[in-house]
């Protein structure tokens, strides 16, 4: 039987929601007029989250700050996101989405893929795929594109073509006619570096990419991703739609520094903090790990990176930290200035082992009691955050670019089903957003601490 998959993606997002809200408060359509959405349209650092179509035409991106948007169009009205708000009408959304089939897989918070195989039986795909694009925007107030594909990334793709309020199809026996000859950028996954590298051998649309042979890619990007970059291109991709929530696959954690530093032992005291934070997670997710990855951000954002395997997979702190150690002459010199840090930890496992071989059991002991005391510390602290403030502590990450922490948000619910990203403004003015789970409990921040407004 051939596969049918459905990819839904609300039209803006956040702007259609805050229009659907505002219309219902008697104000204007803001999707008719030039209009952005950002956490404090009063803070010139705040970033824009979602904008309108009239907007776009003036050039305005999302993630960059308010204060550039305001310089391209001095008449954008900037409403602030509302994310209880955006939380229903995500809810409200996929209920009905998921009542058109139970197999979903929510990929972030206002779109997702639906396998349609079963659930068509003999109906034509196209007008099914209308006929839920229609019901939600008589029901809910807001636009979304379907696309309808042999696959989830053929799916995905399609719902990418011209919008809003569209349904496009992109079979596999498309793909040579309405994949090839778009940009290579356009294929997912394909980012700024690879799209230069790419672009660099004379390959510029997807086309040009899946005739490229693999040797040739495998020389520019590296096995794995000239592999997966060879698929895609192709139109290949036989993952399911996973209704089941994923098991993460690796842990991370990096630390911005105020100024670029130059002191390695500066350097040593941000790897140790990031080195606790990641293997204060995998004990808490009871994991091991025995992978573990560093990178230096320099001050011309040169990103220098390494990555091991360990022995025997462990979460003690001191052995992952000791093995980032390791690695850091490995991609920096000394004394070029640096501006980030960060490591993180993959091939993960729950299966319990013990390192006696590696160091003797009287360091061993003090290894897992200093993990021990540490663990005990971040749960007196989560209690006392949670007593005084009514939350509960998670996980912080540090970003320089506000499109970086978007990323990072969006990545990070890609994780867990049923997760969604809200936008927040901490009390000393730093900009971000906040990933909860599927109870809705926050588990991690991604906060911009600075923004260029030269970018």
């Amino acid at each position: 039987m051939k596969r049918v998959i459905f990819h839904i993606d609300v039209n803006s997002a956040f702007l259609s929601w805050s229009a659907i809200k505002l219309i219902s408060e008697g104000k204007p359509d803001i999707r008719l007029i030039p209009s952005a959405v950002s956490g404090d349209p009063h803070d010139r650092r705040s970033i824009i989250t979602a904008k309108s179509i009239p907007a776009k035409a003036y050039g305005i991106n999302t993630a960059e700050p308010v204060s550039m948007a305001l310089r391209k169009c001095p008449d954008l009205v900037l409403v602030r996101g509302d994310w209880d708000w955006y939380r229903q009408c995500s809810e409200r959304f996929i209920a009905i989405c998921r009542a058109c089939s139970p197999i979903l897989q929510q990929f972030s918070i206002d779109e997702c893929f639906l396998d349609m195989t079963e659930m068509l039986r003999g109906r034509d795909p196209v007008r099914v795929a209308t006929a839920l694009k229609d019901d939600i925007c008589t029901r809910l107030g807001f636009t979304v594109n379907v696309g309808v594909g042999s696959n989830k990334l053929l799916a995905k793709m399609a719902s990418d073509f011209e919008k809003p309020d569209r349904v496009h199809t992109l079979w596999s026996e498309e793909v040579p006619a309405k994949m090839w000859p778009l940009p290579v950028r356009s294929l997912l996954w394909v980012g700024k570096k690879t799209e230069a590298r790419l672009s660099a051998y004379g390959i510029g649309t997807i086309g040009e990419l899946a005739r490229t042979g693999m040797l040739t890619l495998t020389n520019l990007v590296g096995h794995k991703t000239a592999q997966m970059l060879h698929d895609c291109a192709n139109g290949i991709d036989p993952s399911p739609v996973d209704t089941e929530e994923y098991e993460a696959k690796s842990y991370s954690a990096e630390r911005t520094f105020e100024k670029d530093i130059r002191d390695p032992k500066a350097l040593d005291r941000a790897l140790f903090h990031v080195a606790c934070i990641v293997a204060h997670r995998i004990r808490r997710d009871q994991f091991q790990a025995q992978g573990v990855s560093v990178f230096v951000k320099s001050h011309d954002f040169v990103v220098r990176s390494k990555q091991c395997r360990m022995e025997q997979p462990t979460d003690i702190t001191a052995l992952i930290l000791n093995t980032a150690r390791k690695m850091i002459p490995e991609i920096w010199d000394g004394y070029t200035p640096l501006r980030q840090v960060g490591l993180g930890v993959a091939k993960l496992t729950h299966e319990a082992t013990w390192q006696l071989s590696l160091f003797e059991d009287e360091k061993m002991d003090y290894y897992r009691q200093w993990d021990r005391e540490y663990d005990e510390k971040m749960a007196a602290e989560e209690n006392k955050r949670h007593r005084s403030r009514g939350k509960e502590q998670v996980l912080t990450f540090s970003y320089t670019q506000g499109e970086e922490a978007l990323r990072a948000a969006k990545e990070a619910i890609r994780t867990k089903r049923g997760a969604m990203f809200s936008r927040l403004t901490p009390e000393d003015g730093t900009d971000g957003f906040e990933v909860k789970d599927a109870s809705g409990k926050a588990v991690e921040r991604h906060l911009v601490q600075t923004v260029d407004l030269k970018t």
